[in-house]
């Protein structure tokens, strides 16, 4: 079975995936006009108004917290040190650079998630890849697809993984059983989870903000701690990223190639960008501007935090630090707690136990409501099936608590890979109608109006949207 599993990575993460993910980047990033660098600061000026929402919808704000409690997690601090070990700090550019790029891609499919939405039985928002598959490409085989590799992935095995940090964390810094550790997590995200959607969001609305900042501010400790390392460790870093540290030694292509790999698989594993994750979080706001495309903004935002912010605070923990040995047998989690213990005490593992319980924690529940959606699109928007769902789900956390680290990354990294490229095929299918909306937002920003969607003003696309949602759009806004 694991050779099996090792055999698909190689294919997926190899060639396709990497060429896939960067080609699509790349393809968004010139057609919307470098819109994650032209229009950078709109993205906080669309968060200014995040915080509005109606019955139907979460806020924008609550939107961007569930997705970055989904994107921040294990990735950030577990998997950045992972790839750090098995490409060298190369790895760290390339993850850099995929994120750049994936923040023109995480603008095409939020912003085709909201336009795509419809409504459950109970009158809330869903929406996602799967329901642009079927409502914007007339293949529902298509989002069925995409729906049974989510659930895979987010319902059952990326909640594996987030529980398995946490009990390694627990266990390295209080020795606690992973046993005891998984049980208490499976009563916790059960407490939560069967609460749904909305209590998903309050939880991550109230927790991520939180910790974020906590671990950003003690990462800037560090970095001012060692702050005459900084320029070397980011020479270190594009040294190796282009091969000149292994120059000397031979070896160039495989050691930029192993960089590159890695790099762009944690770095999707972090920030999610292209892998079709993130806009069913997005649909599920009641965006302001009301406009489909400010959410493709929200969702760059989170993207740029992640990354560019986020795990870039863990590389500088570990760079600094003087822990960093290449192919260590040391990794993840643990390296993060030895690198940070090493430069503020013996508290420092205790810290990045108790930020990895509570980022994974809210990544649980967020891949849950990920998963939730996309079986309610199995079943036709009804909610039939959901209790054995979530208990399902919940056993597979007591399942990554005790289960072992390789084994549940590769697959992680098969599910997550297969999911991708569902996706990406959709959204380079339906970039005409993201580059219309882009276009629409962008002109009326200019104009000076408050950007309006209305779906009578595209009557090619209102046959495929769903109805009342998006009719007399513009009279709405102007009340």
């Amino acid at each position: 079975m694991t050779d099996v599993i090792n055999l698909m990575n190689d294919l997926l993460w190899g060639s396709i995936l990497v060429y896939l993910l960067v080609g699509v980047g790349i393809y968004f990033t010139v057609r919307l006009g470098f819109i994650q660098f032209r229009h950078f600061g709109h993205m906080f000026s669309v968060l200014k108004n995040s915080r509005k929402a109606d019955t139907a919808g979460i806020s924008s704000f609550q939107a961007l917290c569930t997705s970055l409690a989904a994107r921040v997690g294990t990735g950030n601090m577990a998997g950045v040190a992972v790839a750090l070990t098995a490409g060298g700090p190369g790895a760290i550019f390339w993850m850099w650079l995929i994120a750049m790029l994936g923040m023109a891609t995480s603008f095409a499919e939020s912003t085709l998630a909201q336009l795509y939405k419809t409504k459950d039985d109970d009158g809330n928002y869903r929406g996602g890849p799967a329901y642009y598959m079927e409502k914007g490409l007339g293949m529902r085989w298509m989002g069925v697809l995409f729906s049974i590799f989510l659930i895979i992935a987010f319902g059952l095995v990326f909640n594996a993984v987030q529980a398995n940090a946490i009990a390694n964390a627990m266990n390295t810094a209080f020795g606690f059983d992973p046993m005891i550790v998984g049980v208490v997590i499976v009563l916790i995200s059960a407490f939560v989870i069967f609460g749904g959607v909305r209590k998903i969001a309050r939880t991550a609305e109230l927790i991520v903000p939180v910790m974020a900042l906590a671990y950003l501010v003690l990462a800037f400790v560090v970095m001012f701690m060692n702050i005459e390392k900084v320029p070397d460790v980011i020479a270190y870093i594009f040294k190796s990223a282009f091969g000149f540290q292994e120059a000397a030694a031979g070896g160039l292509g495989y050691a930029i190639a192993q960089a590159m790999i890695q790099g762009i698989k944690r770095g999707l594993f972090s920030n999610e960008a292209g892998m079709g994750s993130a806009p069913n979080a997005a649909a599920s706001a009641t965006p302001y501007p009301p406009h489909p495309a400010s959410q493709g903004y929200v969702q760059m935002l989170g993207v740029f935090t992640d990354t560019i912010v986020i795990c870039t605070a863990t590389v500088a923990i570990i760079l600094m630090s003087g822990e960093y040995v290449p192919h260590s047998e040391i990794t993840g989690i643990e390296l993060t707690q030895r690198a940070l213990s090493s430069q503020v005490g013996e508290w420092g593992g205790i810290f990045v136990a108790v930020a990895i319980f509570f980022f994974a924690f809210t990544s649980i529940i967020a891949n849950y409501s990920y998963a939730e959606t996309n079986l309610i699109f199995l079943e036709h928007n009804h909610k039939a099936g959901l209790g054995l769902f979530r208990i399902i789900v919940l056993g597979m956390v007591m399942f990554g608590s005790v289960a072992t680290l390789p084994m549940v990354w590769a697959l992680a990294d098969v599910s997550m890979g297969l999911m991708a490229i569902v996706n990406l095929i959709a959204i380079i299918l339906l970039s005409g109608i993201v580059i219309k909306l882009a276009k629409d937002y962008n002109q009326q920003l200019k104009a000076g109006k408050v950007p309006t969607f209305d779906a009578n003003d595209y009557p090619e696309l209102k046959s495929q949207l769903e109805e009342g949602i998006w009719d007399n759009n513009k009279e709405t806004a102007n009340k």
